[in-house]
């Protein structure tokens, strides 16, 4: 046998072994470990209402009518497309996303009744992956008044539920306290109302 086939076959076994051990069997190790220790998160994340999963806490979705708080704005695909993740690439001086920007802000504004000064920067602006499922308190604030509106709750009882849902800064110091609208929009329902 010459030594350029040898080769060869030493070459297709060793590919054969680590395709076997790191495409087979590491990532249904590791899949089985997690599942082990941290099943909600080996399995996504997922968000369950009566029974029925309506979405994942790490990918935000939009939120249409009045009776829901909304989500930040997003620009991937057609909106909140997980397989078109990404920002608008727009600089911070641009002026169409400074127009935009103020279109936005003008809308959120009017819509919760509040002055647009009021407005917080993530209700206008879209995050890196446009799939951010968390906005911030300062932001479900300004939503209170409408969403209690129009379910004909209290503004106490949407606070109270805001108030339940804000998780604070991870390990107590990174990154900003935040809301994920789909667990609080899944809260709302819970509660009823109109």
């Amino acid at each position: 046998m010459s030594q350029l086939l040898r080769q060869s076959l030493a070459g297709l076994k060793v590919l054969i072994a680590f395709t076997i051990v790191l495409g087979l069997a590491y990532p249904l190790l590791i899949t089985g470990i997690g599942k082990v220790v941290a099943p909600g998160q080996a399995d996504g994340s997922p968000i369950t209402v009566q029974d029925k999963v309506v979405g994942s806490s790490l990918i935000g979705q939009p939120f249409g009518g009045k009776q829901w708080f909304w989500s930040r704005p997003s620009l991937a695909g057609d909106g909140y497309d997980s397989m078109s993740s990404g920002g608008s690439n727009l600089a911070a001086n641009s002026p169409q996303l400074a127009t935009t920007i103020q279109l936005r802000r003008a809308q959120i504004a009017k819509a919760n009744r509040v002055r647009p000064d009021q407005v917080p920067p993530d209700a206008v602006t879209a995050s890196g992956s446009g799939l951010d499922p968390d906005i911030s308190p300062a932001y479900a604030a300004i939503q209170v008044g409408r969403v209690a509106a129009a379910r004909g709750l209290s503004p106490a009882q949407v606070r109270e539920l805001v108030a339940e849902h804000t998780q604070g800064r991870t390990l107590g110091f990174l990154g900003e306290p935040r809301v994920n609208v789909l667990e609080l929009n899944a809260a709302l329902a819970a509660v009823g109302g109109r």
